[in-house]
């Protein structure tokens, strides 16, 4: 019978074949054990000397890392195995010998393992960060599929750029200028406006020279758009759907999350719903604990986004920014208009801003006011500010980083971790 690791216990005491590569072996002079790995998990073959005869063991003995292999055995019930089964071994095929595999069991550097990271996704580790982030996909889908909202995909090369562009990538279009979308979200609006409630899920490119662990170059990212949605109800929107993501990490997840290491109480604990405080009282929580030389108007950095996530166990929303601070397309509050309904979700642990919000500008004069304000193209957003003369309707919307969630979820502390293929500032290989 063929199968999987990952359904193996289907079939306890009983002969199975699985095709896998082999990740690790020891042996003694009567037994060896051989941890195997076929894409869906990990399972220890053993092979004793005894039982399977001289050329058999003598096989196994001989087996190299990596090389792959048809591997005949007996499920046999073992507590004490991760998976909670383990493979009495009757016979091997090799189908490849490897040698000379770069990325053995001892200690590697990060340059190292970054210029062979098509190998290093073959670790168990590794592994278990790319389950992870898959069932964060998954339940994405699931999440917006049961509530109401249609998948929509918008273009990766634009005329235009959301938030100005200083940090897009360029390119020539034929005869004109287009960038590598940093968002999907004008696009997303006008989906919304035709189709209720939209989601996107796509790449996104940030032309941003920086090299700390929050940053990638390319990232994937979550933008939902909602007619006839107010901030409030956004905000609401996004913490059942964070919520509900850790909940199926947690229920799906649970032998990767513990290959990880990860404190699964702590992920527990993320429970709607999500504390919030305003820009103005997180200015005042930081320079109440030692945030000195903040003051009001001043963007957060990573050390803000720190200490603030610190002060709760759960992700926290902090709301009502600055208008200075945020892209032309916010509402601004009508009791105040120098902040506008924005929120940046802020995730436990020091891993930052996973989620930024805003209910967005509906009335046709304003958007146009604020699009010559920020010195933008009037003919480049003819079409964005077009939406606002037919129709208009108050909506809202938000972009999830997808990578940065899954390092959060996972307890990973690199975000280059967590993207099969990362591009960094100093990284297009391979």
């Amino acid at each position: 019978m063929k199968t999987t690791i990952k359904t193996i216990g289907k079939f306890s005491n009983k002969e199975v074949t699985i095709g896998a590569w082999l990740a690790n072996k020891r042996s003694s002079g009567k037994i060896a054990f051989l941890q195997l790995r076929d894409g869906t998990g990990f399972i220890q073959g053993v092979v004793v000397k005894a039982e399977v005869g001289e050329e058999l063991f003598q096989k196994a003995k001989s087996l190299t890392q990596e090389s792959s292999l048809y591997v005949s055995g007996i499920v046999r019930e073992d507590e004490r195995a991760p998976s909670g089964f383990e493979l009495t071994v009757t016979s091997i095929d090799i189908i490849h010998q490897a040698e000379g595999y770069p990325i053995t069991p001892k200690e590697h550097g990060t340059e190292f393992l970054m210029d062979h990271r098509h190998l290093w996704l073959r670790s168990k580790r590794q592994h278990a960060v790319m389950k992870i982030r898959n069932e964060i996909i998954r339940a994405t889908y699931e999440f917006f599929n049961d509530n109401g909202f249609v998948k929509v995909d918008p273009p990766i090369l634009t005329g235009s750029a959301p938030e100005g562009t200083s940090e897009l990538f360029a390119t020539n279009y034929f005869d004109e200028e287009a960038y590598l979308s940093q968002s999907g979200q004008l696009y997303m609006e006008a989906a919304a406006m035709a189709l209720g409630r939209v989601f996107s899920f796509g790449p996104t490119f940030r032309a941003e020279k920086s090299k700390t662990r929050r940053h990638l170059i390319e990232f994937w990212m979550i933008e939902p758009e909602m007619a006839f949605v107010q901030f409030e109800e956004n905000l609401e929107i996004q913490e059942q759907f964070v919520s509900f993501i850790v909940k199926s990490v947690l229920a799906n997840c649970q032998l990767e999350l513990r290959v990880l290491g990860r404190d699964l109480d702590k992920l527990a604990k993320v429970q709607t719903p999500f504390p919030r405080i305003t820009y103005d009282e997180a200015i005042l929580f930081l320079t109440n604990n030692g945030f000195n030389d903040i003051k009001w108007g001043d963007d957060f950095g990573a050390p803000h986004e720190t200490a603030i996530a610190k002060h709760y166990d759960q992700p926290v929303f902090i709301t009502h920014y600055p208008t200075q601070l945020k892209p032309f397309y916010m509402q601004p509050d009508a009791n105040r208009e120098e902040v506008v309904l924005c929120a940046d979700l802020i995730a436990p642990e020091g891993y930052g801003e996973i989620i930024g919000g805003s209910e967005r500008i509906h009335h046709y004069e304003l958007l146009r006011k604020n699009i010559e304000k920020h010195q933008l193209s009037n003919e480049a957003y003819q079409w964005y500010l077009q939406l606002r003369q037919y129709g208009s309707v108050p909506h809202s919307g938000f972009g999830l980083g997808l990578e940065r969630t899954v390092a959060w979820i996972a307890g990973v502390e690199h975000v280059r971790e967590t993207i099969p293929f990362p591009r960094l500032l100093n990284r297009l290989y391979p």
